[in-house]
């Protein structure tokens, strides 16, 4: 049994069961025995696959709608290039290649990373040496900021809530009878009082029992926060991620080890769990800031707006046969419905006075 499933179990006996949210914040975040703060979770020795390491197609031409939303904003003579989550810095170090085939761009941008894995700022140290660190988004310096989160949002805690009988009850976490400190067993158990539905957006107040509605206020803060820096001193955003363009009643929280799904209670801090986003909340939570949000929409209809097959046949036509049929392999998984191009959503952000940005 892990550490952290050790510790939380210690919790548990100590005061009682613990939200979801706070499970998953200790699961992913805790600063000895957290999924992220002890490991590099990418690629195909690691846990999943995210859109950058699939191809650089990806990362560049993020780093063209940066360039495009500077220039129609009336190219800032210098600006916040911030990356929540970066990852292993792949989107970003490919971003800032294509900011070098425009005037100015690069040299304007001052790139900064939100970032709390040790592990995962070394290998950013590794791709972006140019960068600044930053524990929290509110860290940033206060100028024109222009920001990527891509799987950033889908890690953030959620909070779940069951309707019942008596109202929505909020889902909690509970050690399983006959388990132990030594051998915990963690089972989810439902709070005896309700929340008020004024609590979960009206969407889902309507679901029929048994229904499981789920909100991140974390995310929804976030949102706001990025939206008013943007509204106050100009810029945009793109939030990139899985999930569900309306607000609507369902159970999102999963847990992915070795690129299979796994039960969320099981070993906690060995696996990735993440919720789908809620992009309507994201959108409402910008307008709240005073940002101009657009979309979502689908990834792949955005890449594809961008431009991306046509990067894809730059690329092929200096590339061997196999490269090729890599590129093209690459293409597919980004933007086929099948694969990420539907499940995938893009939300942008954008200053009020600006123009609608790439892609929307």
């Amino acid at each position: 049994m892990t550490a952290l499933a050790r510790h939380l179990a210690r919790m548990i006996e100590a005061t009682g069961p613990i939200p979801i949210s706070q499970y998953m914040a200790l699961a992913l975040g805790h600063p000895e025995h957290g999924y992220y703060m002890t490991r590099d979770p990418l690629g195909a020795r690691g846990d999943f696959t995210t859109a950058p390491e699939v191809s650089q197609m990806f990362g560049e031409l993020i780093g063209l709608w940066i360039a495009d939303a500077w220039i129609a904003q009336g190219r800032p003579k210098h600006f916040i290039l911030a990356e929540l989550g970066p990852g292993r810095g792949t989107l970003m170090a490919d971003a800032l290649r294509a900011l070098r085939s425009v005037p100015g761009a690069l040299d304007a941008a001052r790139v900064h990373f939100v970032e709390t894995s040790p592990v995962l700022r070394a290998a950013q140290q590794r791709l972006v040496p140019r960068a600044t660190w930053h524990e929290r988004f509110e860290q940033l310096p206060p100028d024109p900021l222009f920001l990527i989160a891509n799987e950033f949002f889908d890690a953030l805690p959620i909070a779940q809530y069951v309707k019942t009988e008596r109202g929505w009850c909020e889902r909690h976490v509970t050690l399983a009878d006959g388990s132990s400190e030594e051998n915990p067993r963690f089972i989810p158990a439902l709070a005896p009082v309700a929340t008020p539905a004024t609590a979960l957006p009206p969407a889902m107040r309507d679901a029929p029992l048994g229904s499981i509605g789920e909100i991140s206020p974390v995310s929804t803060a976030i949102a706001e926060a990025v939206a008013a820096r943007i509204a106050r001193l100009g810029g945009a955003a793109l939030i990139i991620d899985y999930g569900h363009m309306k607000s609507a009643a369902g159970d999102t929280l999963q847990a992915l080890k070795a690129h299979q799904y796994v039960d969320v209670f099981a070993t906690p801090g060995e696996a990735d769990i993440t919720a789908h986003v809620d992009f309507e909340a994201l959108a409402d939570a910008a307008r709240r800031g005073g940002a101009t949000p657009y979309g979502p929409v689908e990834q792949g209809a955005f890449l594809k707006a961008l431009g991306i097959e046509a990067r894809a046949n730059a690329l092929k036509a200096r590339a061997t046969p196999a490269q090729a049929l890599a590129i093209d392999a690459a293409l597919t998984r980004l933007t086929a419905p099948d694969q990420m191009g539907s499940l995938f959503k893009v939300l942008g952000l954008a200053a009020p006075s600006a123009p609608a940005p790439a892609g929307f």
